[in-house]
């Protein structure tokens, strides 16, 4: 087994599952379990400066072999699992030799990943394919970035004679809650840029993203008995379907796709006399990102005018915004790594990512931070699955960073 598949099979197998409507952080303990296994095998591979602070950061330096003055650079990656599937006793399958047909992740339950409906599964065709068995999501969202970094640190440790500038590696819990860097000090950290190793396919390159903010909707209604109830009560439930159904129907992720923003909702409950609908707002523009913001208010204010008094109030609070008027006036950060890819045989395919990483905030926070791919696909759900030549590609685009990101 190969040492990138080694690790990434062991960490996928701790529950790092990260919790939304936690007030603790990390938003849960059971991510700590990871980051400190982390910070051992850091010493172990013979890691310098390594720490794991209060709020859970991890952080290690490697110094410098190659006696230039060269910029300090960071890879960072995410331990937690997203909350939408479970992340507890996760039983990764590794498929040898895939033969491109449908693959039985579960018999008993009948789930199967298919080339028919997952696409992406016919481009590795006789690759080694690490999936779930059905019943759980797979962590390569980010334990494969995690693994990755890494593999690439106790390689260059072992292997002296690969030329380097000072690296700066941090492990950090709660991205998929968007609170991975809530208190990231970036001054301490050292680095002139970063990447995060957190995005998806073998060959993407991203330093577009998404502007994001969460909208939690509360509904007010009234409550008496169903048989005397003309002219008095009001359905919070149904008042919160109105809510949803003035929002734009092909605005829904299940409709867009590229620079295409979306309205998503996330989890709705209630009762006759109260309900809560959560959203997510996403997109790449400013304006277009504002003007659905000013949509969600406008929903509400007509719904209070309608019923005559406050039945809908809406909380958005913005989460992330989009990285790339930071990192643009870099355009060095982003050459550098189109090299790297282009030295290990890969073609770079710039994307705009119809998400967020922690390298998001991070650039908003002074520390340019463009993403590189960790190779997952399907991520967050029983479908995901990661090809290994994916992660073993991306341990040689970390490598040929850190050789190649040396001052002029």
């Amino acid at each position: 087994m190969s040492d990138v598949l080694d690790r990434f099979i062991r960490y996928v197998q701790i529950d790092t599952q990260s919790a939304r409507d936690s007030e603790t952080y990390p938003s849960t303990a059971k991510q700590l379990d990871l980051l400190r296994l982390l910070t051992e095998e850091l010493k172990q591979i013979g890691m310098q400066d390594v720490r794991m602070d209060r709020y859970g950061y991890v952080i290690a330096t490697l110094p410098a072999n190659n006696g230039k003055a060269s910029p300090v650079v960071g890879f960072l990656a995410h331990v937690d699992t997203s909350p939408d599937a479970s992340g507890a006793n996760v039983h990764p399958r590794v498929i040898e030799h895939y033969d491109g047909g449908e693959i039985v992740l579960n018999a008993e339950e009948n789930i199967r990943l298919s080339p028919e409906r997952f696409p992406d599964l016919r481009k590795y065709v006789g690759q080694t394919l690490v999936t779930t068995d059905g019943t759980t999501l797979l962590g390569a969202d980010d334990k494969a970035g995690v693994a990755e970094i890494m593999t690439a640190m106790a390689t260059l440790i072992a292997h002296p004679e690969i030329p380097h500038g000072t690296l700066k590696i941090a492990f950090t819990p709660d991205e998929e809650v968007g609170r991975g860097v809530d208190y990231f000090d970036v001054e301490a950290f050292g680095a002139d840029f970063a990447f995060t190793v957190d995005g998806g396919e073998m060959g993407e390159l991203e330093y577009e993203t998404f502007n994001a903010a969460s909208a939690k909707v509360r509904v007010h209604g009234r409550n008496v008995h169903p048989g005397t109830a003309k002219g008095i009560m009001l359905n919070a439930i149904l008042i919160g379907m109105e809510y949803n159904d003035l929002l734009p129907v092909f605005e829904r992720p299940e409709f867009t796709e590229g620079y295409e923003g979306f309205y998503h909702l996330m989890g709705m409950e209630g009762t006759v006399e109260a309900a809560k609908l959560e959203y997510i707002i996403r997109d790449h523009s400013d304006e277009r990102f504002a003007q659905k913001k000013a949509l969600m208010q406008a929903a509400a204010d007509f719904l209070n005018q309608r019923y005559g008094e406050p039945v809908v109030d809406v909380e958005i609070k913005d989460q992330y915004y989009n990285m790339r008027k930071m990192i643009e006036p870099h355009p060095e950060i982003i050459e550098v790594a189109k090299a790297a890819y282009t030295a290990v045989g890969l073609e770079p395919h710039i994307i705009a990512v119809r998400g967020g990483t922690d390298g998001s905030r991070l650039s908003y926070m002074g520390l340019p931070t463009p993403n590189i791919f960790a190779g997952g696909h399907a991520m967050h759900g029983r479908y995901e699955f990661v090809p290994l030549v994916a992660m073993e590609k991306a341990v040689e685009v970390i490598l040929k960073i850190a050789e190649l990101a040396t001052a002029n």
